[in-house]
Order: C-alpha cells, then structure tokens, then sequence
C-alpha cells in the first residue's frame, strides 16, 4: 500500500535514502571492477531515474562527464525500447558517443526495476573500459571507426541471462579481453545493486511507485536553483580560451546569458573540428560546462533532472564542442574537461569574488600498450590507462590543490598499481616546487612523474594533454601556473602533446604535469603561509621572489 505519510520532513528522509542507495550502488561498481582506473581511479558513474527517465539522485563517486551524460543516455535508451517490452532482468546499454558518454570506452548501462508487475524505475551507470581495439585509446584515429567497437543501444542481459554472443565479440576486439570481461560484469552487479536497494527502500516507506517522491525531489531542486542563479546579476558574459590543439592552435569561445530563468551557455565562434580525436561530442561538453556553472550556483543542491534543468548549452555543429558523426573522438576529454574554466571565465565577470582561477583542467590521461611487434613476437602484451593530475586554481579564499583531479573527480593512479598491471618502472612521482601561480592564494602544484620500460621491450604512450602552450590563467591579479611539459631525459627537445609516442627500452619518459593559476596580488600572501610553502620545498627562495621584498 502507498504510505499515507508523505508530509515534507518523511520525504527529505526518503530523499536522503535514495542518495544513500545511489552512493551503495555506485561502491558495488568500484569494488567490484577489475581495471586500475575503475576500482582506483573511481572513473565511473551511478544513479537512479523515475519511470519516466528523469534522474532522482546521482552517486557523490564519479565524475562529471559520466553523471551528466547519463541523465540524457536515459532518455535516449528508454526511447530505443519501450517501456512495455521490458521484463525482470533486463539491462540495456550502449557506447554510441552521441547518446552515452562522448567516446567508445565508457560503456552505459541501464536495467529497469519492477515492483507489483510494472517500471517503477530505473538504475544506471557508467565506467571506462580499457581497450577496445581499433588503434587504441589514443587521439590517432581519422574517424570513428578507427577508434574501436561501437555498440548501438542493445540489450547486454535478457531476464537475468547476459547475451554471450555479445561479450564475445566484446572480447575478440580487446587487446584486455579479461579486464574488460570483468568490468563488463561490475558495471551488471551495479545495476543489479541498485535495483535490489531501491525496490528494499519502497518496501521499507510502504511506496507502491516514485512518483511523488520523484517529483518532490525535481520541483524542490528545481526551485532552489533557480533561486541561486536569482543571485547572480542577470546579463551576458563571454570569455575566450586560448588551447594548444593538436594541428594547430584552438580557440574556445563561450558567451553565459543569464536571467530570472536560467543559465545558457552558446560556444559559437569555437574553432571547428580537428582532424584528430580530440573533438567533443556536444553531450560531453554540456555535462563539463552545467558542472562548473553549478560548482558556483546552488552548489548545495544535489545533482538530478530539478537541479540540471535551468541549465542549457549549445554550439554550431562542426565546431570542436559539437562535433558530428563520424568525427574521431577517442580524447574528447582533452578539451571537454578545459569548458569548466571556460564558463568559470564568464561567471567570474558578474561574481568575482565566488570563481576560483584557471587550473591544469585536462587530465594528463597517458593510455600505454605494447608496441606492435612484442605482439607478434610474443612478448607481454597489455593495454593501461594510467591517470595523473596538475594542480587546480587558487580559490577566493584559499590555495589551489596540488596534483588534484578538477574537473574529472578521477583520482591519480598509484605507482605500485602501475606497476602491477604494465610492464613499467615508475622512478619518480613528486610535486613540482613554483609551479603553482603566485597569488595571494597561491595555484595548486603540479607533479613530476618519471618512467621507463621494465622489460626491455618499448611500448606505446598515447598522448593527449593540454596546457603544455598556454597555462592556466590567474584571477584578481593572480600570476599563471607553470605549463607542463614532456620530455626524454636525454632528448634535445621537448615532445609535442598530442600523438603517438614510441618509449624504446633504455628511454627515460619525464612528463611534468601544468599548476593552477594564482588568485589575488601575490604580495598580499600572508607570509607565514609563504614561509610554510618554502619550508615544505612547495616554493623555492627564488620563487619566493615574486611575493614581494616582504618574502
């Protein structure tokens, strides 16, 4: 029976076991997973949809670039099947890029939950597999198909049974067929766990469906941001981002109009598509640039269909934020993680005091697999994604965070783990002394992180990072932090960013990744922190210069 208590204080409690639910399901996933990037990295998404496919709470593990997609890849999935041929046990799911989450590895999965005989819901969730051929997980593709196995919207289980002809065409494409098997299953015991918890918290308040509960949750969050944004004086701000690109330079153009009804973000004047897989399908570049507006707006409130909706973003098609098929997008991440501080850029003009500087952004995402030949000659063979992070922009009213995953949420890879899985030896992995901007709060530092091979054999680096040209900008007289930077320790010259990078046994692979701008004028630090910078090697003396005579 429908509980007949459905006064304002038993649903906050009713909402905040749904979050809880979301966040268990969202765990089963990460401890359950078999790639480094999944079960260390959290590079994942999870939550919990009405029946009709509007997003009730997000898991707080995951990142924004699958959280976000996924509340439209409901959609898009609950279109391809309707809602009446499905049955217990059923899981749908996709890697189309345009529906699920941007590129071919993030596999989106979606299993509806019955109660009494009807959909009362939805449980979904995203992760990053590893490898699915093609030329790797690299920015070296000419188009879509060179990047791997896409997967239209299909059904992954049938009433509890998994389709094997499926998985094994999975695994016939992979070069980690037994990792991405693994993950495939994590991804199915996630869904499975959240169902088994939602259908136990309606027995447990006596609901028959969500509907109420569900449109409580949407209406209350809908309501408390557009208060938020209320704040925010209304107008039109634009900013402009200086990239490095990959063929030649880019140019990111935002334009935020804000008023009484919402937040929108027009990317017209962005430099079209590169010939390389850098572009951005415009689903990923809305789900960057709705978090960093609320980030600053409404923070508070958590992430569903109420909180997302007054946000909207567009961009002309062909543009590099809203690349059309069959463009190559295996590294959309590269520039779809730089929107945040391309929007922020514009929200920093009406609230100067809320928006924290410029930081690294980007990932430095450094896929790795054996070289051709090992694989013919029978040597180990391999494919791993190993994660490293810069600094983050200094805040109004405090330093940036050194070697810190922002906007992604993915957390950095852990030597041992590396090591582990990939034949590599991880030399060194330190912080960057003065590569955080000076400021009165001063930009995160970036990390030092040194390599080489541990067998004797090369192998491959797919490189796809950015900063390495422009850095990231200080605010309110904050100085930029340091560019990153790729080199052998022998090499005469610096290595691009973008490409595929050849490590002969005996090479010495040194990537240093870029720090956060700075915020306020540096000589107002307080001298105590810049003293305890110095102290700790986080600022040398003749960095220290720049503070001030005081320093």
């Amino acid at each position: 029976m429908m509980s007949s208590d459905l006064s304002p204080a038993r649903m906050q409690v009713m909402w905040n076991r749904l979050l809880a639910v979301v966040e268990e399901q969202g765990q089963t996933l990460i401890r359950a997973a078999f790639s480094p990037i999944v079960r260390e990295c959290g590079d994942i998404s999870a939550g919990i949809f009405d029946a009709d496919g509007r997003m009730l709470a997000q898991a707080v593990t995951g990142t924004p670039g699958h959280i976000n997609t996924m509340a439209e890849a409901v959609q898009h999935l609950r279109r391809a099947f309707p809602i009446q041929t499905m049955k217990p046990g059923d899981i749908y799911m996709t890697n189309d890029p345009w529906l699920a989450s941007g590129h071919l590895n993030d596999f989106l999965l979606m299993m509806p939950a019955f109660k009494d005989g009807k959909v009362v819901g939805f449980t979904s969730c995203t992760s990053h597999l590893v490898d699915l051929g093609g030329l790797g997980m690299g920015p070296e593709g000419s188009d879509i198909y060179d990047e791997g196995l896409l997967i239209p919207p299909c059904k992954l289980v049938e009433e509890g049974t998994p389709n094997a002809l499926l998985l094994d065409i999975i695994r016939a494409n992979s070069r980690e067929p037994i990792a991405n098997d693994g993950d495939i299953y994590a991804l199915i015991a996630c869904c499975e766990a959240g169902v088994a918890r939602l259908l136990s918290m309606m027995e447990e308040f006596g609901l028959d469906d969500l509907d109420t509960l569900g449109a409580y949750i949407i209406d209350t969050s809908r309501r408390g941001t557009l208060e938020a944004i209320a704040d925010v004086p209304e107008g039109v701000y634009k900013n402009v981002l200086k990239m490095d690109g990959y063929e030649n330079e880019l140019e990111l153009h935002a334009t935020l109009t804000v008023n009484k009804d919402g937040m929108h973000v027009d990317f017209s004047g962005t430099s079209g598509c590169s010939r390389k897989g850098i572009n951005v399908p415009l689903n990923y570049a809305t789900a960057y640039t709705v978090f960093a507006l609320r980030c600053i707006v409404g923070a508070d409130i958590p992430n569903n269909a109420g909180s997302l909706e007054p946000f909207t973003v567009d961009g002309p098609k062909g543009c590099i934020l809203n690349a059309q098929r069959p463009v190559p997008v295996a590294m959309r991440h590269t520039l779809g993680q730089v929107t945040p501080d391309l929007v922020l850029g514009c929200l920093h003009q009406a609230l100067p005091d809320a928006v924290p500087a410029e930081g690294a952004s980007c990932m430095f995402d450094l896929p790795m697999r054996h070289a051709p030949e090992v694989a013919r000659d029978g040597g180990r063979e391999f494919a791993v994604e190993p994660v490293h992070n810069g600094g983050t922009g200094a805040r109004p009213h405090a330093d940036g965070l050194s070697a810190t995953a922002y906007p992604s949420g993915v957390f950095g890879s852990q030597v041992e783990i590396t090591e582990s899985v990939a034949p590599v030896t991880i030399w060194r992995r330190e912080l960057r002394p003065d590569s955080g901007g000076a400021g009165k709060y001063r930009g995160g530092l970036g990390q030092r992180i040194e390599m080489t091979s541990s067998n004797g054999a090369p192998f491959i680096v797919f490189l796809s990072v950015e900063r390495l040209k422009y850095p990231a900008l200080g605010r309110m007289g904050g100085r930029p932090g340091a560019p990153g930077r790729i080199r052998f320790r022998d090499g005469a010259n610096d290595i691009p960013g973008k490409g595929e990078l050849r490590v002969e046994h005996g090479d010495y692979l040194i990537f240093d990744t870029p720090g956060g701008g700075g915020f306020g004028d540096p000589a107002e630090r307080d001298l105590d922190a810049l003293a305890l910078d110095i102290k700790r090697g986080l600022v040398s003396a003749q960095g220290a210069r720049i503070y001030g005579d005081d320093a």
